[in-house]
């Protein structure tokens, strides 16, 4: 089994940018703990992260061949990207939405979610622990033959 995580705009800036919010761990270490939990449930990873939507909806389309699960936080793309939608529907692999902090208790703007339609999970305000979370229900949901998601 092999999972993409895909990373939206600054991402990259975590442990720099407003750490009341989105804590002090460091991109790095939001890697590093894909790549353990990875390899503790015996599958494949590969992470990506980029600031540029077209980037990441050609990174979707690419998981069409490859992946068989995606972890996504589109980051401000959440709210605003119907291209980062439309790329999960049409690859039609499972993904989860995740997001560090709870936006469902943040500025209004951030109750709009384009990608939930296309995910099968939710995690939020889980900090980076929400990717392991949202690798091992990938996991979960593979084993139990759940092959595709039910939108």
């Amino acid at each position: 089994m092999k999972i993409l995580v895909i990373n939206g705009p600054n991402i990259n800036m975590l442990g720099i940018r407003e750490k009341n919010i989105y804590g002090s761990e460091t991109f790095k270490d939001l890697i590093e703990l894909c790549r353990n939990t990875a390899k503790n449930l015996g599958i494949q990873i590969e992470c990506y992260q980029s600031n540029h939507e077209g980037d990441l909806v050609d990174k979707i389309q690419s998981a069409y061949a490859h992946c068989d699960g995606i972890v996504i936080n589109p980051g401000a793309y959440t709210h605003t990207s119907i291209a980062l939608l439309e790329a999960l529907k049409a690859v039609s692999r499972p993904s989860v939405e995740v997001h560090m902090s709870k936006i469902e208790e943040r500025e209004a703007f951030r109750q709009i979610s384009y990608i939930r339609n296309a995910c099968c999970k939710t995690i939020t305000g889980q900090g980076i622990q929400g990717y392991a979370m949202a690798i091992e229900y990938l996991v979960k949901r593979a084993n139990e033959n759940h092959d595709i998601c039910e939108l």
